[in-house]
Parts: C-alpha cells; structure tokens; sequence
C-alpha cells in the first residue's frame, strides 16, 4: 500500500513545484500591477478651465500663436510716476526702529531720491529686452514669458528645457543673472557635464505681464495646467522644472499632474505643513537627539530653536499673508495707487526674507545684496502692469480651498527631485520631512549661503546645484 501511495504523493509534490511558485509569481504580479497602478493613479486631475472675461465661447478654438513682445515705456508713463513721486508724504520713523516696525522712513527717503533722480526706468527696460519675450493666450487670458536658448551648443551636447517659475513679491526678472549661467555654462566657469540649458520664465497669470484672470479661484493647479500647455505649445514632450516660492508650489503640481511630461523637479523652497502627534514627537526629540528621528546636524542647526525659527520668526513675517489671504483688493488699491507704497511693501520683503539680521539695520541691508537698479525693476513691473492686485489675489484664491496647503501633500511626487535648502530661508524643511511628499530625492543640498530669492541673490550657486542635479538624473 506504501508502495501504491508513492507515484501519488510524487504526483502531488511534482504539482506543488509547479502551483506554489505560479501562485507567488501571481500575486506577487498583482501586488507589483496594484502598486504601480496605484502610482499612477495618485496624480492631480489636470482639468480644463476659462479665466477670460466674460463666458467661454461656443465656438472657434483658441488661438494657439506665439507673438513676439517688447516691453515698452513713454514720457507720459515716467512722468506720472515723477509726479508721484514728488509728492511722497514722509512718515517719520521712531528712534532705534531699523527694520523692526517694517520698512525704515529715513532709508525710505533716500530710495525715493534715487529712483526719482537717479533710476533710468528707460535703460532697465532696454536691459529687461535683452531676452525674447512672447505672449500666448491660454484659457482666455494672455501668457507672457521670456524664451532664451544658448548661443552655442558644444558637439555632443543635449539641450535641456528648463522651466523656472518665480513667487510672490518677485518677478520673471529675478532669473536674469541666472540665465547666461544655465544657456552658456562654459562661458562662466561653470563646466558641468554635459549640461546645457535652454530656458522658459513665464510670468503667473496677474504678475507682470502676464493677463490677470476674470474668474474667481484660479490657483495653483490652474497655473500648473496653463504652464503644461505652455510648454507643449512650444514643441517640448519632457522638461525639467525649477521654482521657489509660489513657483515651488506651481511646478510641484505640474510633477504631480504628468509627471511623464516632467523629467526632474528641482526647488529651492518646500511647501509642507503636515501636522501630525508623530511629527510633534519628532520635533521634540529632534532638539536633544536629531539622528534618532533622521535629522542631520545640519537640519538641527537651522530647526532650533524651534519657537523662535517655525513660529515667532514665521509669525512676525507672515502679517502680509493674512491681508491677501482674505481681503486682499483692501490695501492692494492703496499700492496700486502709491509708487513709495508699493516700494516700501515689496522691498521690506527683499531685505528680511534675504536675511533675517537685516532686520536689526537701518538700510534693510538692501544694498548688500542687490542694487537699487535691480530692486526698482523689480517694483518697476509690478507698478506699470498694475498688477499688485491681481498679484495679492493668488494667495485668497490658494488659501480659501486650502488654509494649510497641505492637500496636494497627499499626492506623492514620484519624478526626480532636487532640494536646494539656503540657510537664510524663512523656513527650513528637512530632508527626512521632505520625504513624505517628495518620493525620490535625488540631491539635497544645505547651501552655504542666501536666502528666499536664491537665483536674485546667488545665481551662481543655485545654477551650480540645479546644473548637479540634472546630470545625475540624466545618469540615472
């Protein structure tokens, strides 16, 4: 009967080797198809939208050309503003204020002197055209945005697209030292691999020149969209995307929105505002034993102490965010209407998110940093565009569906990502936190020095980090 059994329970072991590995392979298959289907399902729906005035018309498609822009100014356009100028009502300051009560009266006056006798806002706009610019229209309003592709491209040499979205108080301008380092590396000592750039700043619909929407709730994942088809318009399929600030959030939305469309993200500020008892534990221990919750030394150096740098500091400079998250039409019609205004409301933001010491001096530490020629182009396109308004909106309409904006941090971003931290940024987010959204940080860079406006301020290291990055994904 021992005898009879054994062809059967062979029988049965030979059917064993085949199921038992069939089986694992299945499953194992169905876990790898619901993990990566899963992935791609976790992407931000792109949606359409309509942001010109009036409804959206029936019929007739949207003119897709790409017209060549200038940016011009006349007699009429300074002389307004001279006599605006003159007629400045000077504020006297409290002794020993510098930059605590905000921007100082005295330095004030001196900076109205300079851009009253000094500035020629007809040279600046001759140095603002020496990149192309264009307009587009997408989604009924008008896009603009600077072009600029490298002069000479050594043999062997890939072109990268790359585009780069500015923030809130800045402006497509701040990327103008940046640029000549990224198109013409070599030119600059900046002798990175293989990488050449060729590079796109749009302008967020209501900042510059770009067209402010007609409809309420345009946010991020609008511009988002809009910049997408922005790039597919100019003929790219992938493309690298680099922003700080307002231009963080954007081009994190557009990785996570295609991110077949995005070859690598790389960002000088992370948004994260993830509460949680974990994370309140972590920041806890992380004062007494960093490397026990994955904090570098580093990471402690610039986290703690942690009321001071995440709440008194992010408290005292964060005044303005409440205004334009609720009722920002208020006292943006006060700037549109005053040039000193709208300087010193801009400006002030230039000196403390630079450098958090400035606040102790009396010029701001301004000019250490930036020219006032630099500084007053910069004001200089918000106040011929009119588009402080419209520029003050894009927080109401971010903050109202969002208050924390956090819901976007629970869809993960799975292309490639750089992370250039600058010490003097008005928030530091490490690493180990950063991972939470950012899946596949490929470089994490604590930078030497600068702060919130890294490509205004320290071109040349924000283009070396972005230029590293990018090699080693193109080696991935």
């Amino acid at each position: 009967q021992a005898i009879l059994c054994l062809p059967r329970s062979f029988e049965y072991s030979q059917k064993n080797a085949v199921l038992v590995p069939a089986a694992a392979l299945g499953v194992g298959g169905m876990l790898l198809y619901w993990l990566r289907s899963g992935r791609k399902i976790k992407t931000i729906d792109m949606g359409d939208g309509w942001w010109g005035s009036g409804e959206r018309p029936l019929k007739g498609k949207e003119d897709a050309s790409i017209r060549p822009f200038k940016i011009e100014t006349s007699d009429k356009e300074i002389e307004d503003l001279h006599r605006r100028l003159d007629h400045f009502r000077f504020t006297p300051h409290v002794e020993g204020a510098a930059f605590h009560y905000g921007f100082n009266s005295s330095y004030l006056r001196k900076v109205v002197a300079y851009w009253r006798n000094q500035f020629d806002w007809r040279k600046q706009v001759e140095v603002l055209n020496k990149y192309p610019h264009f307009l587009t229209t997408i989604e009924g309003i008008d896009i603009h945005f600077i072009h600029v592709k490298p002069s000479y491209v050594p043999h062997g040499r890939a072109v990268q697209p790359l585009l780069m979205v500015h923030g809130w108080p800045g402006s497509f301008y701040e990327f103008y030292k940046i640029i000549p380092l990224l198109t013409e590396p070599a030119k600059h000592g900046l002798n990175e691999g293989d990488v050449v750039f060729e590079v796109i700043c749009p302008s967020i619909p209501g900042y510059g020149f770009s067209e402010a929407p007609h409809q309420k709730e345009f946010d991020s994942i609008a511009t988002a969209r809009i910049f997408h088809k922005l790039m597919n318009r100019l003929g790219f399929k992938e493309y690298y995307l680099q922003g700080g600030d307002w231009g963080s959030r954007i081009t994190t939305n557009m990785a996570q929105m295609l991110p077949q469309s995005v070859k690598g993200l790389h960002l000088n500020l992370v948004f994260i505002t993830r509460q949680s008892l974990g994370r309140m534990i972590c920041t806890m221990l992380g004062a007494y034993v960093p490397w026990l919750v994955g904090f570098s030394r580093e990471d402690a150096r610039r986290f703690y102490p942690f009321m001071q740098k995440n709440v008194y500091d992010v408290l005292r400079e964060s005044g303005y965010l409440h205004i334009q998250a609720t009722k920002p039409d208020t006292a943006g019609c006060g700037l549109n209407d005053s040039p000193v205004g709208l300087a010193a409301y801009i400006l002030e933001k230039f000196s403390t998110w630079t450098d958090k010491s400035f606040l102790h001096k009396d010029d701001g530490g301004l000019e250490s940093k930036y020219s006032l020629d630099e500084l007053l182009t910069n004001v200089m396109i918000y106040w011929v565009t009119s588009s402080i308004v419209s520029s003050m909106r894009y927080y109401k309409e971010n903050f109202s569906k969002d208050p924390h904006l956090s819901a976007h941090n629970r869809v993960g971003v799975y292309v490639p990502t750089g992370i250039a931290a600058f010490p003097q940024e008005i928030v530091h987010l490490p690493r180990v936190w950063a991972k939470d959204v950012y899946k596949n940080i490929i470089t994490y860079s604590y930078m030497p020095r600068g702060g919130h406006f890294a490509a205004f301020e320290e071109p040349k290291l924000l283009a070396q980090d972005i230029m590293q990055f990018v090699q080693k994904v193109e080696q991935l």
